[in-house]
């Protein structure tokens, strides 16, 4: 019988821990756990902690040579916020496991507040490219009440982004507000983080230099627009009357 999913949060800092916690996980196009990253590599924060995972299957990444935790706690003397990411996917299956251990660190903290960066694939328009939230009522009034972000219209948080959602309905957890933008798989939706920068700009007054992110972004658009060229190029060249390679006919 396998061993139920725990996760365990380790941090070592002698700065006390207060205010927002920023949460950026991994999931379909990234744009959360990318904005997350892309915050704590571009302003003063440092690694102080870890999640570790038990009875789920793990990751090492690795960067020039070097292995990190795949979920890693980091915090700023400087910004007034706490920061989560995780490259490691939660499955839906151990999202209370997870939120488990994680508050039952915050509770230890002076962390007061959540934000939840969850970005999902659903159907959406052109003109529909936006940061929407799904708050609870103490987080509203706090935050969005002079903001100008959108709530959510419908549907359902599923994964760590609804537990965690559910538990601080119950005030089983700080107020939270969870952020919810259109994502293109596979990914990496630079676009998307984009927008979560925006946000964390808008909110939450965190100034951050987009340049870098905003040039990969058009790198990368650039790259499947060509790719996309080439592809209808060679559809477009396609005669199956000339074809020099059998037929399949396993599904005729």
């Amino acid at each position: 019988m396998a061993p139920e999913p725990m996760y365990d949060v380790s941090v070592s800092t002698n700065e006390p821990l207060e205010g927002t916690l920023i949460v950026g996980l991994a999931n379909v196009g990234l744009a959360g756990l990318t904005a997350v990253d892309y915050l704590v590599t571009h302003r003063e924060f440092e690694r102080v902690g870890y999640v570790r995972s038990r009875g789920l299957p793990e990751i090492t990444p690795v960067e020039n040579g070097e292995p990190r935790h795949p979920t890693r706690v980091y915090a700023s003397t400087q910004i007034d916020c706490t920061v989560l990411l995780s490259e490691l996917f939660v499955p839906v299956w151990a999202a209370d496991a997870f939120v488990e251990g994680v508050l039952e660190w915050v509770d230890s903290t002076g962390i007061d507040e959540l934000a939840v960066f969850h970005g999902v694939p659903y159907p959406h328009g052109p003109d529909e490219h936006d940061v929407f939230s799904v708050a609870t009522p103490e987080y509203r009034n706090r935050r969005l009440a002079e903001s100008t972000v959108s709530p959510v219209s419908g549907g359902v948080l599923d994964g760590v982004a609804g537990a965690l959602t559910i538990r601080s309905l119950e005030r089983e957890a700080p107020p939270l507000g969870a952020f919810v933008t259109p994502t293109h798989p596979p990914g990496p939706d630079l676009e998307a983080s984009l927008r979560y920068l925006e946000l964390l700009e808008t909110v939450y007054d965190i100034e951050i230099d987009d340049e870098q992110l905003r040039e990969r972004a058009a790198e990368l658009q650039r790259y499947y627009g060509e790719l996309a060229d080439r592809i209808g190029a060679l559809d477009s060249q396609a005669n199956p009357e000339n074809r020099s390679f059998p037929e399949d006919r396993m599904f005729m």
